[in-house]
């Protein structure tokens, strides 16, 4: 335990991140070169070690952020690494991607500012990187048992780890030219620079996880071939199906899927391309969406040099406060909050990029079959009906659709080729143990089931990095305990485990 009044002496104070112009003259991370560790250290002090932590409830991890919190109070990043990683395979993707539901569930956050849990992790998983301490961890023997993983996102590669280092032979099937999933292609270099996925991919490698890429299970390889070659599967494709916009106009050039259009930039950043194939540059931008992924588009038509940018979002603004239907402890309550993002934004222009409680009403194009402008209307708090009266329209030469996603997507082959099912929600049904519910109307889809296990956004829908993580993590125990009888790793979660709500 730290300084039992820490948090009585220490006050708040978030790592700050780069001036505004300078990150958006490059695509580094917002707080590429800050000097963290004495800040990280200060702040991991203010933890009061609660007798009940219900951070560990906040992360679906189960993080263990007292004990790792006391550890960088002290600057023994050794022992902070080691709690760190008991929990978590990946803390440097977290610490910078996560928005850090730990901290909403901070006891201090009852009427208090909460300890700056996110700050604390992504130090101590840099560190970890700097002194040495994530060496790569083969197994001392190996099982004998073959396990393919679909898919290499966070879940996807949560699962392959654990199962490399218990000892299966793992192979992981990507349908992209490089490893990685969205966290490759769909988060921008400025939010996670790529290096630090290329350095944990490099040490799962060495670990024994093979990594086949290009190869589109369901089209390329057939999924039921695959299972027969394989003692396990696990199904890992995300929830990549978008949700469109029906409104009229849709049709019009220079509308596009926002995941389209990160993917683009994110090649650029790679190398495949000099331009992007599509840019805001010079151009008024419509953002419909108000997520992450709105966000992640945000900032990268500002470091694109777009002429204007607009974010709209079809819920009303929140408060600067919990409201009373959310109370602590509950995870994430709709409060106002702004992304590095949207301080880009605001820091150009004065004022929030974001429109709220307003919905598409129609495009308008030119002559040449090419958007020109966004017609909008205001809606009704609750029952999202347009207000009568409040039509208007802004200028559009580009619009970003970030409208979120609905489940796997639909017509890959491998749900039909593995007699997978969907639940009421439209994502791969499972048990109780993340086995892969098999249609029940047909002996052989049920056979070609066994063995299949479904982690991440697949069965759970889109959910956070963190809630990804676990799921893999948890779908690994669950296929060794198939392949073996008994198995010694975590299951941080089940399948019907939500975040804390009231």
């Amino acid at each position: 335990m730290t300084d039992p009044h820490g948090f009585l002496k220490t006050p708040r104070r978030p790592s700050v991140a780069r001036p505004v112009e300078e990150r958006l003259s490059d695509w580094n991370e917002v707080h590429t070169g800050q000097t963290l560790l004495p800040l990280v250290s200060e702040q991991a002090g203010r933890c009061m070690d609660c007798g009940i932590p219900f951070c560990h409830s906040g992360c679906p991890l189960g993080n263990l952020i007292p004990e790792w919190n006391a550890y960088a109070a002290r600057g023994d990043w050794r022992a902070a690494a080691e709690r760190l990683h008991a929990t978590n395979n990946f803390p440097e993707f977290t610490g910078r991607l996560c928005p850090a539901p730990c901290e909403d569930a901070c006891v201090l956050a009852i009427n208090a500012d909460p300890v700056t849990i996110k700050n604390v992790e992504q130090a101590i998983a840099d560190q970890i990187w700097e002194r040495g301490y994530a060496p790569p961890q083969p197994p001392q023997r190996l099982s004998g048992k073959t396990v393919a993983v679909i898919g290499s996102g966070p879940a996807g590669l949560a699962a392959a780890q654990q199962l490399t280092r218990i000892g299966h032979t793992v192979a992981v099937y990507e349908r992209a030219d490089r490893i990685g999933g969205l966290l490759r292609y769909g988060i921008p270099e400025f939010k996670m620079e790529k290096r630090h996925l290329d350095r944990r991919i490099e040490q799962m490698r060495a670990e024994g996880t093979k990594f086949r890429t290009g190869v589109k299970v369901g089209s390329d390889l057939d999924a039921t071939e695959l299972r027969r070659r394989h003692d396990a599967v696990v199904v890992a494709v995300g929830a990549t199906e978008r949700r469109e916009i029906s409104v009229p106009g849709r049709e019009l050039c220079g509308i596009h899927q926002a995941m389209d259009y990160l993917t683009l930039a994110n090649r650029v950043t790679e190398g495949d391309y000099a331009a992007p194939p599509v840019t805001a540059e010079g151009k008024h931008v419509v953002i419909i969406g108000g997520g992450d992924t709105g966000s992640d588009c945000l900032g990268t038509v500002l470091r694109q040099g777009a002429a204007s940018v607009v974010q709209l979002d079809i819920n009303p603004e929140p408060g600067g406060a919990r409201p009373d239907s959310e109370p602590w402890p509950t995870v994430h309550p709709k409060v106002y909050r702004i992304s590095h993002a949207h301080e880009e934004a605001r820091g150009r222009e004065g004022t929030d990029p974001r429109l709220f409680s307003c919905a598409t009403f129609r495009f308008e194009g030119n002559r040449a079959g090419h958007v020109r402008a966004v017609h909008l209307t205001e809606v009704e708090p609750e029952a999202r009906r347009p207000r009568q009266g409040t039509e208007r329209m802004i200028p559009a030469e580009l619009v970003l659709l970030a409208l979120g996603f609905s489940g796997p997507e639909r017509g890959s082959g491998v749900m039909e080729q593995l007699g997978l099912t969907l639940d009421g929600r439209g994502n791969f049904a499972r048990d109780a143990g993340f086995a892969a519910v098999a249609a029940q109307a047909k002996q052989t889809d049920r056979v070609k089931a066994e063995g299949v296990f479904v982690a991440g956004d697949s069965g759970r829908g889109q959910s956070l990095v963190v809630w990804a993580i676990a799921e893999g993590r948890a779908a690994a125990a669950a296929t060794d305990l198939y392949l073996t009888g008994s198995t010694v790793l975590p299951a941080p979660i089940a399948p019907t485990d939500r975040p804390m709500a009231v």
